[in-house]
């Protein structure tokens, strides 16, 4: 079974955990974009979704499923999205499709946070998947500057611009042993809009798609 077709599983399985009704928090990435496809036969059920990026937007809409606004929604029930890492304490490493920061949002305002990915995804420690980081544009150097002294290499990403109009630092190198701790060390820089690290709100549900189908880990 191909990576691809092991998040497939990982999308449909999600599919089965929905609550009948309401507005649902739709993620960004390859995985999400088969459970938006599959989202697609059960529309009927929900009221619209909340999405983290402008690509998963277009995505929902072309499928005829109503993107509203967070601001107009208050708490979700429920939020599903992938993860480039996750360790066996659902804690997350996100942001490689740069929309770590509406993801990182819309997971705080959800009561339920299901990710979904292929088994590969699954690590002991974080880190082997360099940690995205969004910063203000002019703050960019100074950020890399402090991000080498807790231990990384960051490196731009060069010729992305976030949906936020911002820049992504990929810091390179780490074993990341405490996620709070270098989640809020991160934060706690001038310049950061979000680090993509997901340990102070980390998933509630871990859905793997695997050759044997799917293997769900629970927080």
């Amino acid at each position: 079974m191909t990576q691809d077709e092991m998040k497939k599983v990982a999308a449909a399985a999600a599919i089965e955990l929905l609550p009948d009704g309401g507005i649902l928090g739709v993620g960004t990435g390859s995985t999400v974009n088969h459970f938006i496809d599959l989202l697609a036969k059960v529309k009927h059920r929900f009221d619209g979704a909340v999405s983290s990026s402008e690509a998963s937007t277009a995505r929902l809409k072309s499928h005829g499923i109503p993107v509203l606004d967070l601001n107009s929604c208050g708490d979700l029930e429920i939020y599903v999205d992938g993860a480039d890492e996750s360790n066996h304490h659902l804690q997350l490493i996100k942001g490689g499709g740069g929309a770590l920061t509406r993801e990182k949002i819309i997971a705080g305002a959800s009561r339920k946070f299901v990710c979904i990915a292929d088994e590969g995804k699954l690590v002991d420690v974080l880190g082997a998947f360099p940690l995205p980081v969004e910063v203000i544009p002019m703050a960019r150097s100074f950020v890399a500057r402090q991000l080498v002294k807790l231990g990384g290499t960051p490196v731009w990403r060069q010729g992305v611009v976030t949906d936020n109009g911002n820049v992504i630092l990929d810091v390179q190198g780490l074993q990341i042993m405490e996620p709070l701790k270098l989640e809020d060390a991160i934060n706690r820089i001038a310049g950061v809009v979000t680090v993509g690290l997901f340990a102070h709100r980390p998933a509630d549900v871990l859905i793997l798609g695997t050759p044997k189908g799917a293997r769900t880990v629970l927080g």
